[in-house]
């Protein structure tokens, strides 16, 4: 008997110093779409998300709200849960790193890494960014327009000196750069990769796990006036939901090493190069892939709090849809790369691709099959080369779209699935059923029929990027929720099914005097 294939995706554990903005939701639309792809594929799939609460710029954050830490991060957390709920998200679990079970794993990691010699107690000195939580060498740091030291990330740091634990991270530069030649898919896309090997190349630094200047965090086993640094607590994250320290956990033996953290840019290098050290030295493995992604702009400007140009998912749902947006997300750039987000764009995508090409493709057959073939799925008669070109088209799209996104290529995905798209409204142009319907009805059966299945096919493929508009479509060429999978694939349309009225799924975007310009 073959071994059941299993696959574990992780979004980042949100930071929760703010609400959720657009790109939470970027990264866990690409994570959700994901996992819903590779469980209609027969995988056994496990998808995690949840909140990062420890560190000092949580501690100052709570303390500007006026609330202890505890109910701080209790309320912004919710705001991230209420978001996976609004967009539909289908995480297994969802982690909170104040939980107990994080606490203790955490503190178990810790224990093996000391236990192996890889921790030892020093001192530390050394420019600390809280905005980022991350320590900075001198070589690393701009000068901002005042003369003040800046991160690589714009954010301010401050000079730090206190005890400190230390991760022998220096002895792990010739395994890591061993690891990545040996695993050349480990981190994606390549340009992030070479970006990481130039890193490590240029020798890793001991790096400071520990702090002592304030007290919100995980602390540390045998000496609780040190906390853990937030990267160390962080990171654990991914085996704790699987049930570690208890590698004989069931979720553990199934699932780890996960199969893709997804994350931003920003943090690469905390999950390429801290997170396989932390897990080689502890002896568990690595995970097998870290994609990092990019960042959008909004309208062409960086988006930030200070210009008043964070896009809120919420008001994206609710003026353009939720399925709509999570499209538009996956759509409008290749996956790794930075995107600008503008209305003009998001408009075009919706009214041209989603109503015009996918939308009226749908509403045109079925009506058509409604008026003219008794409301059900038509008799076909023999297949003409057009008509069999038109269902290899349809019936290669699990391939292709199935190649791309092991690759968590999702743009070059969607328009694999558009060409089919736009391939089906050239084939019933060319076919005009409208005309065969008084010259030659038998062939217009032949041909509705062929159109009603390649819809089969192509909204079966994008029930992982729409979920809603397409059961609605899949519901209109009458497909059990039963049938659905692609394994169900291969199972054509049976001619003679009763099909209910069809309904627009897409509707257009109309511009109103008080939509935003």
């Amino acid at each position: 008997m073959s071994q059941k294939r299993t696959f574990y995706i992780t979004t980042p554990i949100y930071y929760v110093n703010d609400k959720p903005h657009i790109g939470h939701a970027y990264t866990t639309v690409a994570c959700d779409t994901l996992a819903r792809f590779m469980r209609l594929d027969g995988v056994d799939v496990r998808f995690l998300t949840g909140t990062d609460e420890h560190g000092q710029k949580v501690e100052k954050s709570a303390a500007a709200a006026g609330l202890s830490p505890q109910a701080f991060t209790d309320k912004v957390s919710q705001n991230f849960r209420d978001l996976a709920a609004r967009m539909k998200f289908s995480n297994d679990d969802f982690i909170r790193t104040t939980e107990p079970r994080h606490e203790a794993a955490t503190q178990a990691l810790w224990k093996r890494l000391e236990e192996r010699g890889h921790i030892y107690l020093g001192g530390y000195q050394g420019w600390y960014s809280v905005r980022d939580e991350a320590f900075f060498t001198e070589t690393e740091l701009t000068k901002g327009p005042n003369g003040e030291k800046l991160a690589p990330t714009g954010a301010p740091v401050e000079w730090v000196e206190e005890p400190s634990y230390f991760f022998r991270l220096s002895a792990w530069q010739e395994p890591l750069l061993k690891f990545y030649e040996e695993n050349p898919g480990f981190i994606m896309p390549t340009a992030r990769r070479n970006e990481v090997l130039s890193f490590v190349k240029g020798g890793l630094q001991d790096l400071s796990i520990s702090r002592t200047s304030f007290k919100w965090g995980i602390p540390v086993p045998g000496n609780p006036d040190h906390i853990m640094y937030v990267w160390l607590d962080a990171l654990t994250n991914y085996i704790t939901a699987l049930g570690f320290p208890d590698e004989n956990a069931v979720l553990y033996r199934e699932f780890w090493p996960a199969d893709l953290h997804m994350v931003g840019k920003d943090i690469l290098r905390f999950h390429a190069v801290y997170w396989p050290a932390f897990l080689m030295a502890a002896g568990l493995q690595p995970p097998k892939r870290v994609f990092a992604h990019g960042w959008w702009t909004n309208e062409g400007q960086k988006i930030s709090k200070s210009l008043g140009n964070v896009i809120d998912p919420y008001d994206l749902i609710e003026e353009f849809g939720l399925d709509q947006t999570r499209y538009f997300l996956l759509r409008e750039v290749p996956f790794g790369s930075d995107g600008d987000f503008s209305r003009r764009a998001m408009i075009q995508r919706k009214n041209s691709e989603l109503a015009n090409d996918y939308g009226n493709l749908c509403q045109r057959v079925l009506s058509m099959i409604g008026k003219n073939c008794g409301a059900a799925v038509p008799q076909p008669g023999a297949f003409a080369d057009d008509d069999a070109e038109m269902l290899k088209q349809a019936g290669d799209l699990l391939g292709k779209v199935r190649d791309a996104l092991a690759d968590q290529a999702f743009h070059e995905a969607l328009e694999r699935i558009w060409m089919v798209i736009r391939a089906a409204n050239a084939y019933i142009d060319r076919q005009a059923p409208w005309t065969l319907r008084k010259t030659d009805p038998a062939r217009m059966g032949t041909v509705l029929y062929v159109l009603a299945e390649t819809i089969r096919r192509i909204a079966i493929l994008t029930q992982p990027f729409m979920p809603d508009a397409s059961a609605a479509i899949l519901d209109q060429v009458a497909v059990p929720a039963d049938a659905r999978s692609f394994a169900a694939l291969e199972r054509p349309l049976t001619a003679g099914t009763p099909l209910p009225p069809p309904q627009g799924v897409f509707p257009r975007h109309v511009e109103t005097e008080e939509a935003p310009s």
